[in-house]
C-alpha cells in the first residue's frame, strides 16, 4: 500500500518541486553581483548535469554490473540499464544546451573545446553508442551482456569529467556549491532553491525512468506475443501441408 502511494505521489511531488525551482529561481532569489540574472541558470544547469552524469549514467552502470553478476542477473536489470541510458542521453543534451546558453555571454562563444565540455560530449557519444549496440543484437542475452560491458567501460569517462576542472586549465568554472574545505559557496535562499532544484530534477529522472520502464515491458510483451503468433501460424501451415 505504501509503495503504491509513493509511486502515485512521485509525479505530483516532482512537478511541485520543479515549479518551486522555477518560481524561486526566476522571481524570488536575488540576481548575482557579478553575472546578474544570468546566474539564475545555476538552478537548472548543475542539477541537470548531476542527473546526466551521476544519477542516470550511474543507474545504468549499476544495473549493468548487477546484470553481469550471476546472483542478480535478470532482464529487469537489463531493462533498467537500457532505459536509464536513454534518459542519460536526454539529460546530457540538456546539460550541453544549458551550458552553452550560460557560456555564450560569459565566455563569448557558444562552444569551446574545453576539457569538461569535450569530455561531457564524449560521454553523450558513448551513450548513443550503447543504444546503437543494443540495436545491433537480436539475441536478448547476448545484447544484454555486451551492452552491460560497454556501459561499465563508458562509465570510466564520468570521473574524468568530474575532475577535469582540477586536472586541466579550463574555461569551465570549478565547483559551484562547495569550495575548498567543503565550505558552501551559496547560502540562504539561493542554497535552498538549489537544493530544491537538485531534488526536483532527481525525482524527475526516476519518474521518467518508471514510465520508460513500463513502456519497455509492454514492448517486450508485445514482441513475445507477436513471435508466438508467428510460430503458431507456421505450425498450422506445416500441419496443413
Amino acid at each position: 500500500m505504501a509503495k503504491h502511494l509513493l509511486q502515485r505521489l512521485l509525479g505530483p511531488v516532482t512537478l511541485a518541486l520543479l515549479a518551486l525551482t522555477f518560481w524561486f529561481g526566476l522571481w524570488v532569489t536575488p540576481p548575482d553581483k557579478v553575472q546578474g540574472n544570468l546566474a539564475r541558470l545555476v538552478y537548472v544547469h548543475p542539477s541537470v548535469a548531476w542527473v546526466a552524469l551521476y544519477v542516470s549514467f550511474g543507474t545504468a552502470t549499476i544495473a549493468s554490473v548487477l546484470y553481469l553478476w550471476t546472483r542478480t542477473r535478470s532482464m529487469v536489470m537489463d531493462r533498467v540499464a537500457h532505459c536509464a541510458m536513454e534518459l542519460s542521453v536526454l539529460f546530457i543534451v540538456l546539460t550541453l544546451i544549458t551550458g552553452s546558453i550560460w557560456g555564450r555571454p560569459t565566455w563569448g562563444v557558444w562552444w569551446a573545446w574545453d576539457a569538461r565540455l569535450t569530455s561531457t560530449a564524449i560521454l553523450g557519444v558513448l551513450a548513443l553508442g550503447y543504444l546503437a549496440l543494443r540495436r545491433a543484437n537480436d539475441d536478448p542475452a547476448l545484447r544484454a551482456r555486451r551492452s552491460a560491458v560497454f556501459a561499465i567501460l563508458a562509465a570510466i569517462n564520468v570521473p574524468i569529467i568530474h575532475f577535469s576542472v582540477d586536472w586541466w586549465k579550463t574555461l569551465h568554472q570549478g565547483a559551484t556549491v562547495f569550495g575548498e574545505g567543503r565550505h558552501l559557496k551559496i547560502h540562504g535562499l539561493m542554497a535552498g532553491t538549489l537544493l530544491i532544484s537538485f531534488v526536483g530534477f532527481t525525482l524527475l529522472f526516476f519518474w521518467l525512468l518508471r514510465a520508460r520502464y513500463r513502456l519497455e515491458v509492454q514492448r517486450d510483451a508485445l514482441t513475445t506475443a507477436t513471435l508466438d503468433d508467428a510460430l503458431a501460424t507456421r505450425r498450422r501451415e506445416g500441419a496443413m501441408q
